[in-house]
Formats: structure tokens, sequence, C-alpha cells
């Protein structure tokens, strides 16, 4: 088939090279004139395979009053007259419940741990440079409430036994001794040995370049704006493209996998997608004395700011800023940045020197991305992977590519669909 897909991001592009690997004629298409130019450019630059918890979490319903009233306050909320983000809000606030958590850390671990095999095969391809590490993860917890409830969770996932330890915050300093400024502050942590880091924007450049070389090139058609697509009222056949040009592409199925883009060329067919932007934050800084930066990458849980020695750089990251579609970098999330890496690790890194940026994740409100059949014939889904699509995006074009050819995916994918987007409803007591 001649299959179109929209994005060239991480995901649009592991999607790509899975559907050209099963034999489809494949264009990628993105408005940007580069590849990797979106939220894939300056992301937190962990693989967090194990680590997969969402961020809708029953502990977190008791931190929402704070965090509204702070002003770094690791998730911030400033009302849009969108009726989408309160309705993605009211999901998210059902989806913050015990059933629903687990719901979706099991059905994220095998699709993840099936994504780190095919990162392993990709990461040995020649070309394929990407500042890739297998360094190992450690999740701090300043709050001994949290530390608790990672550790129930833990307790309650056998498969992550043999790859992850609970440590108190003693030991959490012995394993990585470039914590030793935190250490009065860490009560404990979750140390996943077999967790990676690399540059997500390095590797959509790799993966550009060997998509469009030997035999079936990938077509990528860059710099263009999708404006809508093709709908008859029965099937898609393709896109309408904007700018000066103008003109449609035409093709057999089209993939949306753009990211926060997906809602509203989805509504164009009648379709409802429960994706919103989740607007994050990074810094790159130069590593300056390597015995100060972490070997580990890093998570501060409390922060919502992540970590990741990347070559010679450290690349910090987090928050979550519900603020719509507004791509600007707000400074105050800039400064918070580089003021909590310089009481973590300010002897190891150049402060006075950062590139800062702000991506918008795609996030549902469950923490499940939608992979698969959208409903709409011609139309297929891969999107809404929140702060995972680095770690996602293998495993996910290929259940993509296993589902548009009629083959059972490697993985259950059941939970990944449309229809179950968004949270269930609460359960009724049993009458008496």
């Amino acid at each position: 088939m001649d299959i179109l897909v929209i994005g060239a991001g991480i995901v649009g592009l592991a999607t790509a090279r899975a559907l050209r690997a099963a034999g489809h004629r494949v264009t990628v298409v993105d408005r940007a004139a580069e590849a990797g130019s979106g939220t894939s450019r300056g992301n937190g630059g962990q693989l967090s395979y194990r680590y997969i918890a969402p961020l809708a979490d029953p502990d977190i319903l008791l931190k929402i009053p704070a965090w509204m009233l702070g002003r770094d306050a690791p998730v911030r909320f400033v009302p849009r007259f969108d009726p989408a983000q309160w309705r993605w809000i009211v999901d998210f606030l059902r989806a913050c419940n015990g059933d629903d958590k687990l719901r979706s850390v099991a059905a994220l671990l095998p699709l993840a741990l099936y994504s780190q095999r095919l990162v392993h095969d990709l990461a040995a391809q020649p070309g394929m440079e990407f500042d890739y590490r297998r360094n190992g993860k450690l999740v701090v917890y300043r709050d001994p409430r949290s530390f608790a409830s990672a550790r129930a969770l833990l307790a309650s996932q056998p498969a992550l036994a043999s790859e992850q330890e609970a440590l108190d915050g003693a030991a959490c300093v012995a394993r990585e001794p470039a914590l030793e400024a935190l250490r009065g502050d860490i009560v404990g942590g979750i140390l996943t040995r077999s967790e990676e880091a690399g540059d997500c924007h390095k590797l959509c450049l790799a993966l550009a370049a060997a998509l469009q070389r030997g035999d079936n090139p990938v077509s990528l058609l860059l710099g263009r704006a999708v404006d809508g697509l093709l709908h008859d009222g029965k099937r898609v056949s393709g896109v309408r493209l904007g700018g000066a040009d103008g003109g449609e592409l035409r093709a057999d199925a089209c993939v949306l996998a753009n990211g926060v883009g997906a809602a509203a060329l989805a509504a164009g067919c009648g379709l409802d997608l429960p994706v919103y932007p989740l607007k994050g934050y990074s810094i790159s800084a130069a590593i300056r004395a390597a015995a100060a930066v972490p070997e580990l990458s890093v998570t501060d849980f409390q922060r919502k700011i992540v970590y990741a020695r990347l070559g010679g750089r450290l690349r910090v990251a987090g928050m979550a800023d519900i603020v719509g579609h507004d791509e600007g970098i707000a400074g105050s999330r800039i400064a918070t940045l580089v003021r909590e890496t310089r009481a973590a690790f300010g002897k190891g890194v150049d402060l006075d020197d950062v590139q800062p940026w702000a991506g918008l994740r795609p996030a549902t409100p469950t923490g499940r991305p939608i992979i698969g059949a959208s409903g709409v014939p011609g139309l297929w889904l891969n999107v809404g992977h929140g702060a995972l699509g680095f770690t996602l995006a293998c495993g996910s074009a290929g259940i993509l590519a296993d589902r548009i050819d009629g083959r059972q995916p490697a993985v259950p994918d059941a939970d990944f669909s449309l229809a179950s987007a968004h949270p269930r409803l609460p359960r009724r007591a049993a009458s008496a």
C-alpha cells in the first residue's frame, strides 16, 4: 500500500520504518523543515522502559491544591476558554484512581519492554549515533508517602522484581555519588538497572537519513503543513496541504503520528481524540566536571524533573504546564530548571550558558497512547504518548504495522484502542 505518515518526530519516523520494513511505500509529511523538530527535539532523553507510572495517580489528588497556588509547582494549570482543555482535565481527574493506574501500568509495561528490544536492534544499525547509553535510572523521592506508594507499585509487578530495587536515602547516594548535595532531602529511591538514555533529536535525524537510503526509500516531505484530511464521508484518501503551494497528497491509508496536532485533524472526520498538550521544558548544559554529574539517569519525583547525561551535556527536563497550545518558552520555568540543577549538580555543569527548550507533549488523560484503527476507513492512529514518546515509539510502530497488515501484534494492545482511551467509570458499591 501507499501509506502517508503525518509527523516526522520519533513516533512518526519509527512508524515509517516499521511500515517500510513490512513492504509498504511510505511518505512522511511534517510542517517543520527538519525531522524531530517538535516534541522530540529537547525531551528528557530517558528511555524508561520499566518506570512507566502514569501522571494520573490517586496520590496526585492531594497535591493539586498546592500546585494550583504554587508558582514553581511541577504541574501548572492555566484555564483557557477551550472545551477540550476542560474535558481533558475532567477525564484526567477521573483517571486518578487505583484501578486505572494499575490498568495503565499493566498495559504499558509489555509495550515498553517490546520497544526496548526494537531500540536495541535499531541502535545496532550502522549510522545510528544518538548518544545512546545503557546506564540505568534512579528515581529519588523526597516524600515518605510517595516512596511508600512506589514500593507498593513495585511489589505489585513481579515482572519488575529482577530489574528494580528499592533503596533508602543513604543507599541512593552510595549508588550515585553525584547526589551527595541532596543527601539530606532524599528518603529513598527506585533503581532500575536496565534503563537507558539517548538524544531523541539525533536519533530522528539518523532515522530520517536511513529511511531515504536503500531499496523502497521513504519519501520525506518536510516544511509542508497538513491543513486537513481528504474525507468523503466514507473513508480517508489523503491529505490537503497548506501554504502557498497547497495541493493534495493521495494514499491508500494515512497515519496520524503528529502529536498534539492529531486531535484537530481527526476532528475533521468526526473523531474526538482525548489528546491534549502538556508543555514541558528542558535545558542542556555542558559538563565541566564529570564526577559531579550522575552516571545514572536521575528522576526527582517530587520536582517532576529528570536528568540525563547525553554525550558531553547534561539534559535537564520536566514540569507539565496545562496551558493549551502555547509553545513559548516561559523564563520562570527555565529558571526553575537552572536553580534545581545548580542545587543538585551545580559543580559539574556550566549553567551560565544553557540551551532552553519547550515542547508540547501529546497526552491522554490515562497516560496510555492510542494505537491502531480510528474507526474511519483509511485512517490509523499512533498518538498520545505523553512523556513516553521516545520510550514507546518503536514498540508502538510495531503494533501499528501489525494491525495495518492484519497480524496479531507482539504484545496485547486492547488498552491502546481509541475505545479504551477514556478512564473507566468509577465502580459502584454493590447494593445491600
